[in-house]
This record gives structure tokens, C-alpha cells and sequence, in this order.
């Protein structure tokens, strides 16, 4: 799986940064094996050199085999944050998407059959 981060013009792109942001996203992502080809994290400030809360945001979109890419979007006062709430709505996408599909392997059809 490849993790490609990305920061805006007020984002200031660190390689510590994007080597942080990338070990956190395999570790989560890791259980989900070769289905995720690959990540892409979009770090972003909205409020730019001014502080607020929430004002860091953090995209994660997933780009799974054979389905369109599933995103996730987390916010937080550091980017630290963002990018943690953003992982963990992201599992829980693509624990729903992919749980559901494979369901769907094993089903039984109406006939009696296997699918």
C-alpha cells in the first residue's frame, strides 16, 4: 500500500510529518492487506497563521480494488488529531464497505446453493 501525503500552502510539509502521517495510516490500514492500493492524505489549515479550534482538517481517501475510492474527513486542533479521527472514520468505512462484500461470498441463494 502506498500513503502519498499532501499539504495545503499553510501546511507546512515536513518530512517527519509525512513519515508520522504515513506509519499511522499502514498501521490502521494494515488489516485490510492488498484490497488498499493506495492512501492519500490531504492535510489542510483553514484558518491558515490564525488559531481556532478544529481549524486543522485531515482527508484520507482510500483507493480499494475493484471500488471507488472511500474518503474520510477528521478535524482537530492539531493536525495530529485530524489525522487520527480521520483514520478511525475511515476503518469504520471501510470496515462496513468490506465486511459487507464479503458477506456476500458465503451467502446461500434461494435454491440452496452456494454463491
Amino acid at each position: 500500500m502506498q500513503v502519498k501525503v499532501i499539504g495545503d500552502n499553510h501546511v507546512r510539509g515536513t518530512a517527519g510529518l509525512a513519515q508520522e502521517v504515513e506509519t499511522s495510516v499502514e498501521a490502521a490500514l494494515k488489516r485490510f492487506g492488498q484490497q488498499i492500493t493506495r492512501v492519500e492524505a490531504h492535510l489542510s489549515d483553514e484558518n491558515s497563521h490564525k488559531r481556532g479550534d478544529n481549524d486543522k482538517q485531515c482527508t484520507l481517501e482510500a483507493h480499494v480494488a475493484g471500488l471507488q475510492a472511500i474518503a474520510a474527513t477528521g478535524n482537530g486542533s492539531t493536525l495530529n488529531q485530524a489525522v487520527h479521527e480521520s483514520i478511525n472514520k475511515l476503518v469504520a468505512q471501510l470496515d462496513h464497505k468490506l465486511g459487507r462484500l464479503g458477506e456476500r461470498k458465503g451467502r446461500t441463494a434461494m435454491g440452496g446453493e452456494e454463491e
